[in-house]
């Protein structure tokens, strides 16, 4: 019986990236234990405490506006100047007045197919993967929400030196990536507004997103998270596996039934082609039926842009396969044919049961 070895780090001390680094002093250091000796390990260059540091004088006072941290929070308040409060995705149930972060995860799989189109489609437009993923999932929200302004969350490493490879801390940041989303243009059109909004976003990420948050002073509220309350967090490391003198070492996914916000779609290339993929989502909001019916609508987005970039994203077909079935089966029913009247007709028929009724509702008044 193989046994597990649970390893707890609070994220304050370190974060992602630093399990590959924790993992191998940890070898390091049974292999010297097995053999009756205790683990030398080299001094590092740098330790934690010379990249906070460094970071807190690379930023300088935000009060001095030449400094990086006043030049960093001007963009992101013309960046993110008048940004929704919130998302309106359509959920299960009413968002409760505080979030209770419990969550659960709807995996899946994008095939071999559909993953090489996105890197041909990304290829050609002087684009990434991620940034392909990024436009295909504010496509599908835009359209799930009704709304044209998308914003999205994404970590990123904060790594940005060779010496920090090998430390172990909180570096991770996060960062705001706000998308217009356009129906009547191509996903190819996206596609290159989505690469200037995130080639301008992660030239900006020395910030850390806290100080952002105290500076933007969102509306702070219990029920959801400030700036947007969905991440696309994209990985491209390979799960760990350790062969050591009698002793196998599998990483495992530990399933903590936690979701932070409200939708995080976590992307993972695999060597032998295709898409890992998973949504975590928070129960509160949507029920897993609701999980699986918007991963099938984001890989037909994937399937979709692939097979014709230049269509317009608001023609594309985003119902389910009960949704088309249903659909068509209406279509056939004699009693249920769709209706061949205009929307003239509508407003006429409308008026005739009722003459008084308000037809018009606007700023300035009705009609």
């Amino acid at each position: 019986t193989p046994d597990v070895l649970v390893v707890v780090v609070h994220h304050i001390a370190a974060d992602g990236a630093s399990m590959a680094p924790l993992a191998r002093d940890l070898m390091t250091a049974y292999l010297a234990r097995t053999r009756g000796t205790t683990p030398d390990l080299p001094p590092l260059a740098v330790q934690y405490v010379d990249y906070a540091l460094w970071q807190q004088d690379l930023l300088g006072d935000p009060t001095d506006p030449e400094s990086i941290a006043a030049t960093r929070l001007d963009f992101w308040r013309d960046t993110l100047a008048d940004l929704p409060e919130v998302l309106p995705l359509p959920t299960d149930r009413p968002r409760p007045p505080q979030q209770s972060f419990r969550g659960a995860v709807h995996r899946f799989d994008v095939d071999r197919a559909v993953h090489a189109g996105l890197v041909d489609l990304a290829a050609a437009h002087n684009a990434t993967l991620f940034m392909t993923v990024h436009t295909a999932l504010a496509v599908l929200l835009a359209r799930l929400s009704g709304t044209d302004d998308i914003a999205i969350g994404s970590p990123v490493a904060g790594r940005g030196h060779r010496a920090l490879d090998d430390l172990v801390g909180m570096f991770v940041n996060t960062v705001v990536l706000r998308t217009p989303i356009t129906g009547a243009l191509s996903f190819s059109d996206h596609l290159h507004r989505t690469r200037e909004v995130d080639v301008a976003a992660f030239g900006h990420t020395e910030l850390p997103f806290e100080k952002l948050v105290d500076a933007l002073a969102p509306t702070r509220a219990t029920d959801h998270s400030p700036l947007f309350q969905v991440v696309l967090e994209f990985g491209n490391t390979e799960r760990a596996h350790l062969e050591l003198p009698e002793l196998t070492v599998e990483a495992l996914d530990a399933d903590m039934s936690v979701a932070k916000f409200d939708l995080q779609l976590t992307v993972q290339e695999n060597p032998d082609g295709g898409l890992n993929c998973a949504f975590t989502y928070a129960t509160d909001l949507f029920d897993a039926d609701t999980a699986v019916a918007i991963t099938d609508r984001f890989v037909r987005v994937l399937t979709a842009v692939t097979t014709d970039p230049q269509r317009a994203i608001g023609d594309l077909d985003l119902l389910t396969d009960l949704e088309s079935a249903t659909h068509s089966a209406a279509r056939t029913d004699g009693h249920s044919a769709v209706s061949s009247d205009t929307l003239l007709d509508l407003f006429r028929r409308g008026a005739a049961l009722d003459p008084d009724a308000v037809a018009v509702t606007a700023d300035d008044g009705q009609l």
